[in-house]
C-alpha cells in the first residue's frame, strides 16, 4: 500500500482514517449512547453529527486541495489563519488529545481482556497496568522501526477488525424488533435523562470521540504519494465509519431497551450480541475490540509523533522534537509521547473514573483544532483567496466552511463549561515549549492579541486549579 520511496498510496490512506476513528468507541456505543439519550434523541442526535462531521470532512478535503504547501494537517491551518500562538494551541491540543485518548484505549483493553482473565480487572488493576505498560513500549519500538511498516500492520488490522462489525450488524439486522425500537422512543420513561434538547446535547461528545481520526489523512499529507488521495481518503473513510457506527447504535435499541443497554458493561456490543445469539457472540466482540483497539494504539502512536514532528519542521514546537532517527521515524517526539501515555497508566492506577473522563476530556482538547480548521476554510471562501477563477466552488465552500464551523461552536457549547476549563488547564502550561520554540528563531512570544488570548487561557486553568482543589471540579 506504499511504494518503495516510502509514500502512502490511497488504501493505506484510507486505513489510517478508518483505522484511526474505528477505536474502542463503536464497541461501547450502545451503552454510552443509551445513558444519555432516548431513541428519538439519539436519532436526531446522528442526524445533526452526519451533518456537522461531513462538513469537516469536505473542509480538510478542501484544505488538502486548495492549500497543498500546508503540509501536516490540523495545526497548520490555525497557524495560518490565525497565527503563531493559535497555531500552536492547535498542535499542542491535538497531541494531547491523541495521547490521552490512547491511555484511554489501554485501559479499555485491558479491561476487555479482563473478560478472559479476571486479574486484569477493569483495566487498572497492577497487572492491567504493567501490560499495558509492555505493550505501550513494544508499539513504540515498532514504530521506531519505521512509519512505513507501521503503516502497513494498521491496513492489516483495519480488515481484520471490521469482520465482527459486518457480523454483529447482520446478526442484528435479522434479530431488530420494532416493538422495542418504538417502545419509549423519548425517554419520558427515565426522566432523570431530561428534555429531548438536554439528551441530544448530551450525547454530542460521545458522537465526537468515535468521529475523531478524521483528519488522519491529512497529517501525513507530505508522506502521500498523490496529493489528491487526502482529501478523497478522508471522504471515503468519514462515510463507511458513520455507516458502522448508525448501524451499531440504532440496531441495538431494537434489540434491548434504553434502560437495558444503559446498565451494561462496556464493551457493550458483546452483551448485546450476547444476548442474540450467546456466549460465542461476547467472545467474537471482544476478540474483536482486542485486534481493534491495538491497530487504533499504532495509528494513535504514529499520528502523535507526526503531529509534533510537522510542527517542530516550521518551528511551532522546539527544534528537540525535529530530530529523526535512521528509518526517519521523529524519535524524540515519539519518546516524548509515550512517556506521557505512561506517566497517566500509572495515575490509572488511583482513580477510579478514569476511562470515561479520558475520553471526554480527551474530546474536549480537539475541539479547539476543528473550530480553527473550519474557521479559516470559512475565512478563505470568504476572502475569495484561491477561488480567482472558480465562483461556483466559492459559494459551495463558504455554505460548508459556515455550517463547519457553527457546528463546531455548537460542540464547545455540548461539552459545557467543566471540560473547557480543564482544556484550559491542560493548554497553559504548552506556553513553555512555545516560548522556548520562537526563542530558537530569535523572535518575542506573543503578539499584543495573543497575550489577551494567553491571559484567559491562564484565568481558566487557575479557575479550573482551584475547582479540582476546592471540589467543584472533577476529573
Amino acid at each position: 500500500m506504499s511504494d518503495s520511496s516510502g509514500k502512502l498510496k490511497l488504501g493505506a490512506l484510507v486505513a489510517l482514517v478508518v483505522g484511526s476513528m474505528i477505536g474502542g468507541g463503536i464497541f461501547s456505543l450502545p451503552q454510552n449512547m443509551a445513558a444519555s439519550a432516548g431513541v428519538g434523541a439519539v436519532l436526531i442526535g446522528w442526524g445533526i453529527t452526519a451533518i456537522g462531521m461531513l462538513t469537516l470532512a469536505f473542509v480538510f478535503q478542501t484544505l488538502a486541495n486548495r492549500k497543498p504547501d500546508l503540509d501536516g494537517g490540523v495545526y497548520v491551518y490555525a497557524k495560518a489563519g490565525f497565527g503563531d500562538y493559535m497555531g500552536f494551541s492547535s498542535a499542542w491540543g491535538y497531541w494531547i488529545s491523541a495521547w490521552l485518548g490512547n491511555v484511554g484505549y489501554f485501559v479499555l483493553l485491558f479491561s476487555t481482556l479482563g473478560y478472559f482473565f479476571p486479574i486484569f480487572g477493569e483495566g487498572n488493576t497492577p497487572a492491567a497496568i504493567i501490560g499495558a505498560s509492555i505493550l505501550l513500549w513494544a508499539v513504540h519500538f515498532l514504530v521506531l522501526r519505521g512509519i512505513k511498516e507501521a503503516a502497513f500492520i494498521n491496513l492489516v488490522t483495519t480488515v481484520a477488525k471490521v469482520v465482527p462489525l459486518v457480523l454483529f450488524a447482520l446478526i442484528c439486522l435479522f434479530a431488530f424488533r420494532l416493538d422495542i425500537f418504538t417502545a419509549d422512543i423519548w425517554a419520558v420513561g427515565t426522566p432523570e435523562l431530561g428534555s429531548v434538547m438536554n439528551q441530544v446535547r448530551n450525547m454530542m461528545l460521545v458522537t465526537v470521540w468515535v468521529f475523531i481520526g478524521i483528519e488522519g489523512a491529512s497529517i501525513f499529507s507530505s508522506r502521500a504519494e498523490k496529493r489528491s488521495d487526502v482529501g478523497k481518503a478522508t471522504v471515503i473513510g468519514f462515510i463507511t465509519v458513520l455507516l458502522f457506527l448508525v448501524l451499531v447504535n440504532v440496531l441495538s435499541l431494537g434489540i434491548m431497551t434504553q434502560p437495558e443497554l444503559a446498565k451494561l458493561q462496556n464493551p457493550s456490543m458483546a452483551a448485546v450480541l450476547e444476548h442474540v445469539v450467546g456466549h460465542w457472540g461476547a467472545v467474537l466482540i471482544s476478540v474483536g475490540l482486542i485486534i481493534s483497539l491495538l491497530g487504533a494504539l499504532l495509528s494513535w502512536v504514529l499520528l502523535c509523533a507526526e503531529i509534533m514532528f510537522a510542527a517542530a519542521k516550521d518551528h511551532t514546537m522546539p527544534e528537540f522534537l525535529r530530530r529523526e532517527n535512521a528509518n526517519q521515524v521523529p524519535a524524540n517526539a515519539l519518546w516524548l509521547t509515550n512517556a506521557m501515555v505512561q506517566i497517566f497508566l500509572v495515575i490509572t492506577l488511583f482513580s477510579s473514573s478514569t476511562y470515561l473522563s479520558l475520553i471526554y476530556l480527551a474530546t474536549s482538547m480537539i475541539l479547539v483544532p476543528y473550530l480553527w480548521s473550519a474557521a479559516y476554510a470559512f475565512l478563505l471562501a470568504l476572502r475569495s483567496e484561491t477561488y480567482e477563477q472558480a465562483l461556483a466552488e466559492r459559494k459551495k465552500d463558504l455554505i460548508i466552511g459556515g455550517i463547519a464551523l457553527l457546528y463546531a461552536i455548537w460542540l464547545l457549547y455540548a461539552g459545557g463549561v467543566k471540560y473547557l476549563l480543564l482544556s484550559a488547564l491542560l493548554y497553559a502550561p504548552g506556553a513553555i515549549l512555545f516560548a522556548k520554540a520562537k526563542r530558537e528563531v530569535g523572535k518575542p512570544v506573543f503578539t499584543n492579541v495573543e497575550k489577551l488570548i494567553f491571559a484567559a487561557v491562564v484565568i481558566g486553568a487557575l479557575v479550573a486549579a482551584f475547582g479540582l482543589y476546592d471540589g467543584f471540579l472533577t476529573l
